[in-house]
């Protein structure tokens, strides 16, 4: 028969509440029973309840779950690459501070409802200007970010993903592009220094993946 056990959830949080958000849960469904899989921790319980908690950063299997979530809080030094068409910006995290970072903003034309020759005109600048925006986002990164790329943990990104492919597929930030963490592409809006500061707490979070004990039979 198959298992009736409902879809997994998945809820984010902070490293500082994760020990009593895990002592929560454990109240809830007994005393759980804790492995390391890969660099994820998995807890399980009697229940039939399960969580996998997950590293994004790559920092090692540790079957403890004090161990791993000291892990989790630890201050790293981060690059951060946000991009999108209209904007770019460039940073380093350290722990909780932003103590290098870069903004700029470009004009790209919107998309014209005119037909004939005059789309084709408008979709060659909007072209051009896309060219060029993406084009002064990988500059800044080798300016700012590739002299440090042997002194960060990692890198994250946000913004429009294609736009971030295309900017990391420059090839002077290969080696940038090399320490990219399991972080999806954030989505941000368009990016500016408050931005910045938010993905600064906002890669900080831990992904925590529930599967809820199935039902019991009636």
């Amino acid at each position: 028969m198959p298992d009736a056990r409902p879809a997994d959830r998945v809820i984010e949080v902070s490293p500082e509440r994760l020990s009593g958000w895990l002592g929560r849960f454990g109240e809830a469904h007994g005393e759980g029973v804790e492995r390391a899989d890969e660099d994820d921790l998995v807890v399980e319980f009697p229940d039939g309840a399960r969580i996998r908690l997950v590293d994004r950063w790559g920092g090692g299997a540790a079957s403890d779950a004090t161990a791993w979530i000291a892990g989790q809080r630890r201050d790293r030094r981060v690059a951060i690459l946000l991009v999108r068409r209209s904007a770019h910006a460039v940073g380093l995290a350290v722990g909780p501070e932003l103590p290098v970072h870069h903004v700029d903003t470009h004009y790209v034309q919107g998309r014209t409802k005119a037909g004939g020759w005059s789309q084709q005109r408008y979709a060659r600048r909007r072209d051009n200007q896309s060219d060029h925006a993406l084009g002064s986002a990988a500059d800044d990164a080798v300016r700012v970010l590739l002299p440090l790329a042997d002194r960060i943990e990692g890198l994250v990104c946000g913004g429009d993903a294609r736009a971030v492919g295309i900017v990391l597929a420059d090839r002077r930030l290969a080696p940038l592009a090399a320490r990219r963490t399991r972080h999806p592409v954030l989505p941000i809006p368009d990016p500016r220094l408050a931005v910045l500061h938010d993905v600064v707490i906002r890669m900080r979070m831990v992904p925590v993946r529930i599967s809820d004990p199935p039902p019991q039979p009636q």
